[in-house]
């Protein structure tokens, strides 16, 4: 599904990304971990086509088609998705809408017809439940006064509504408290199917309770230096991260 090869991308006049490569297969749930700094987030953005990161060299392919030569657009409407780390918030949007528009074109792209009023509201019922998020928030300004667990499950609720095939979740468990990392996980995981897939970037092992992963990655200065199952998880939450960066070498 998600082929990087040797990928490089910089801000500025800063290399952050060095050589990144990665393979992500239809059914499978990635988790990439690594120190602050390391160039997480920046592969989330590059992926999502944030024109703030310049890529300088290497292929990034979704499904066989060159993403990199996508604008940000097309990217979502063929089914990839990026939860923020930190949601941003839309004045003036109610979700109900922006989530209207958004299914909208997204159905248009793949050329089936537009959803009835009764239809979409049932299909916001249907995930809103998934994450538990209050339907009174709906009406509100995209994330506009939301706590941080509600932008976080709203996050997920959107996920649930565009229903993509490649999600890449950029810390979701940041600032989330015990019940809210529950809900917002439990959300993720009953959205798993055979032919989608998941990438999740976080600090901590506890995400991964709820979001087992099939593959852990270490990212480190820019590059992926080690790669294993969930028990890898376990042993950096128990070891942290020198036992690898003490031997990694450039």
């Amino acid at each position: 599904m998600l082929k990087i090869t040797d990928l490089h991308a910089s801000v500025g006049d800063k290399e952050i990304l060095k050589g990144i490569n990665l393979e992500v297969k239809a059914g499978e749930v990635h988790a990439i971990m690594g120190p602050n700094g390391s160039g997480k987030s920046t592969l989330a953005s590059v992926i999502a086509g944030n024109e703030k990161f310049t890529v300088t060299s290497g292929s990034v392919t979704f499904e066989g088609e060159d993403l990199l030569s996508l604008p940000i657009e097309d990217r979502a409407r063929k089914g990839l998705f990026l939860g923020f780390q930190y949601p941003v918030e839309i004045p003036g949007v109610s979700m109900a809408n922006f989530m209207k528009i958004a299914v909208a074109e997204q159905r248009k792209y793949k050329g089936l017809e537009p959803l009835s009023p009764a239809e979409f509201l049932k299909l916001m019922r249907e995930k809103s439940a998934i994450v538990e998020l209050d339907s009174k928030l709906t009406s509100r300004a995209v994330n506009e006064g939301f706590s941080g667990g509600e932008k976080k499950k709203n996050e997920i609720f959107q996920m649930a509504m565009l229903d993509p095939k490649l999600s890449i979740l950029d810390e979701t468990d940041s600032g989330l408290d015990i019940d809210a990392l529950r809900v917002v996980a439990t959300g993720v995981t009953r959205l798993k199917r055979a032919d989608n897939a998941t990438v999740v970037i976080t600090h901590y092992q506890r995400l991964l309770d709820y979001i087992v992963p099939d593959y852990v990655h270490v990212l480190y200065k820019g590059r992926i230096i080690y790669s294993g199952d969930k028990s890898l998880a376990l042993k950096l939450e128990k070891e942290g991260y020198d036992w690898l960066i003490n031997d990694y070498k450039e």
